[in-house]
């Protein structure tokens, strides 16, 4: 069974993290340690922020700047060590980028808003094979399937014996914006009913009656870890495809949001009535 909780995303941000902790602490700037290590100012850059790996030795000669050595230096050369592994998603990069579902798999709790469909971890192969075939008509037969496929292996994070706990609040316009058939519909809230009883899935209707609210800007998710060595991330959903969010006051701000869309949505009990009264109906 693919372990979908082990992330080599989640190291190698850990890990630049750390390592612009210790270049602040040490006083040095980017450019000062691109020189000392004959790189570009940016590939140091794109380390701290986890957009791209370091290799033992690159973590190695940065450390050697920064004046740090022995078990300290060791343990962050290994983490740089994990975080080269290949995650489960790497064979899929021909249908979606890791960055995401990297930091997904790794996630304890995960909040989100979704403004317009089910999300992906609560969706069934036929809702998704349909939402993913109007977004891209263009789409072949074996990618669609690859991408239902790996929809598929996402989901068992909420399912696995140490599951992610998800909490939802759905507008209400998912519930009257129809993906599918009369029948796909159908399947799918009732598919949503049966995950939204399970201990570790919450889910809330945000109903059209509150009127104007603090999510009008978008789909989001905040993704948190355990402990306090790796901080919550804001996955901000755009046309392009999303954007990540890290600063202190982003997620501030992100939090902030959910808490204002959780207290204006249905309780969880009446959001389930909602749902299978709008299941009933198909």
């Amino acid at each position: 069974m693919v372990d979908v909780r082990a992330s080599p995303t989640l190291r190698r941000r850990r890990l630049g993290l750390e390592l612009r902790r210790l270049r602040e602490a040490a006083g040095v700037t980017i450019e000062q340690v691109a020189e000392r290590l004959e790189c570009s100012a940016s590939k140091i850059s794109r380390i701290e922020r986890g957009h791209t790996g370091a290799t033992p030795r690159d973590v190695r000669d940065i450390l050697a700047v920064y004046e740090v050595h022995g078990a300290a230096a060791d343990e962050l050369v290994q983490v740089a060590r994990e975080a080269r592994q290949k995650g489960w998603w790497h064979l899929y990069g021909t249908v979606l980028t890791g960055a995401y579902v990297g930091l997904e798999a790794a996630a304890s709790a995960i909040h989100a808003y979704e403004a317009q469909v089910i999300p992906g971890l609560l969706q069934t192969p036929d809702y998704a094979r349909e939402m993913i075939r109007r977004a891209r008509p263009d789409i072949e037969q074996a990618e669609l399937d690859r991408r239902i496929h790996v929809r598929r292996v996402r989901q068992a994070l909420l399912t696995q014996q140490d599951p992610v706990h998800f909490w939802v609040v759905l507008d209400e316009a998912v519930f009257h914006r129809w993906v599918g058939d009369r029948p796909v519909m159908g399947q799918q809230l009732e598919h949503l009913q049966k995950m939204a009883v399970r201990p570790n899935v919450t889910v809330q209707v945000l109903p059209f009656s509150y009127g104007a609210h603090a999510g009008m800007e978008g789909s989001f998710a905040i993704l948190s870890y355990d402990g306090e060595v790796d901080p919550d991330v804001v996955f901000s959903e755009n046309a392009a495809g999303g954007l990540f969010l890290e600063k202190e006051e982003d997620l501030r701000r992100y939090h902030v949001i959910f808490d204002h869309l959780q207290a204006g949505a249905l309780p969880p009990d009446e959001s389930a009535a909602f749902i299978a009264s709008r299941a009933k109906e198909m």
